[in-house]
């Protein structure tokens, strides 16, 4: 599991750590069942509070993405295909919505969204 963090992303330590954890799920490098270190060694690892990984594992949790068990952890909940395609769905969903109305902020028309898009899309991690 690879998590890191940045100040210039605008986000709360938790969201970040939240949406990295999703991504790792949805893309399949977390699978089903796979254990999630403690919140105080992810905490101590990353030099944080132990509050925002709190809340991102409580977060992941209500998602329906992990599952806790007293005395024995966190691990990745089961999911069918289904319910993996409709949790990738909804994340995107949310992202795009966010960028859709930021292009709408700037006064930018659907075809020039959409031109950008498709632009970051053919040249990712640039």
């Amino acid at each position: 599991m690879d998590l890191f963090l940045t100040g210039s992303s605008g986000l709360p330590i938790y969201r970040q750590l939240f949406d990295q954890l999703c991504a790792q799920i949805l893309d399949g490098r977390l699978k089903s069942g796979d254990a999630l270190p403690p919140i105080r060694a992810v905490a101590k690892e990353l030099s944080i509070s132990v509050i925002p990984v709190k809340r991102a594992w409580e977060e992941l949790e209500a998602a329906g993405f992990i599952e806790s068990f007293v005395g024995r952890g966190c691990f990745i909940a089961p999911m069918s295909a289904e319910k993996l395609q409709r949790l990738k769905a909804s994340m995107a969903a949310d992202k795009l919505s966010d960028a859709a109305a930021y292009c709408r902020s700037l006064g930018l028309s659907l075809a020039e969204a959409e031109r950008l898009l498709s632009d970051a899309w053919a040249s990712p991690g640039e």
